[in-house]
């Protein structure tokens, strides 16, 4: 029947499932892979969990065109029935959109995804694109950022976290196109950034992409991985 693989399966996160928390979503799709019939694999510990791995954990309340998680599998299986199963299975909000046969010994998506692409809208009174740029400057130039994360105080440098931030004026505020990178540090979510610069949170946060940068900065995207 063949080696044993890992389905590396792409996702959307969208409308009112983009204020689950990673965890919420975790058990929504391992019920959906349920569902959907496919073979997978179980790990040997005790509570005999679905092998599964997913990309690296999405703000709570921020939306995404492409998720990913790898699904151990015993054994090949056709991609399109895969896929169609799959979607079959999940919410609309959830749904896949792609599939993908991966060896079974490649990085695991949370560490080897580290660029980050967003688009993000605030609106607020005063606010445009200048006035944004003046402020992101002065944050660069403090070097890290301090924010609450629950009850614990966190930092996190700007650079090189922050890859490249652009503001344009929208109606009643400002859009941006910003990339991060993940360090060691940690990653830098764009909420916390506009708190920094601006005070207030950003109305809408979507991840547009997501890549591996290798060493000579040219990037793998997670479905062209061979």
């Amino acid at each position: 029947m063949g080696e044993p693989c890992r389905l590396r399966v792409r996702y959307v996160k969208d409308g009112r499932l983009a204020y689950l928390g990673h965890l919420e979503v975790m058990n929504t799709i391992m019920r959906c892979v349920r569902r959907s019939g496919l073979p997978f694999e179980v790990g040997n510990g005790f509570a005999r969990r679905m092998r599964i791995q997913f990309s690296q954990a999405l703000p709570v309340g921020a939306a995404s065109v492409g998720e990913y998680y790898d699904l151990m599998l015993p054994y090949p299986i056709d991609v399109t029935q895969a896929l169609d199963r799959l979607r079959e299975a999940s919410p609309a909000a959830l749904r896949p959109n792609a599939c993908k046969l991966l060896p079974r010994k490649v990085p695991a998506l949370e560490a080897w995804v580290d660029v980050s692409r967003w688009d993000v809208v605030v609106q607020a009174d005063g606010v445009d694109a200048n006035g944004f740029s003046r402020g992101l400057d002065q944050v660069v130039e403090q070097g890290e950022i301090a924010y609450m994360r629950g009850p614990k105080l966190r930092r996190i440098p700007v650079l090189p976290s922050l890859m490249s931030c652009h503001a344009t004026d929208v109606a009643d505020g400002v859009a941006l196109t910003m990339e991060t990178r993940a360090t060691e540090a940690g990653s830098l979510r764009p909420a916390v950034l506009v708190q920094a610069v601006l005070g207030t949170s950003p109305l809408r946060v979507c991840w547009v992409g997501q890549w591996h940068e290798q060493a000579d900065g040219s990037r793998i995207d997670p479905m062209g991985y061979c």
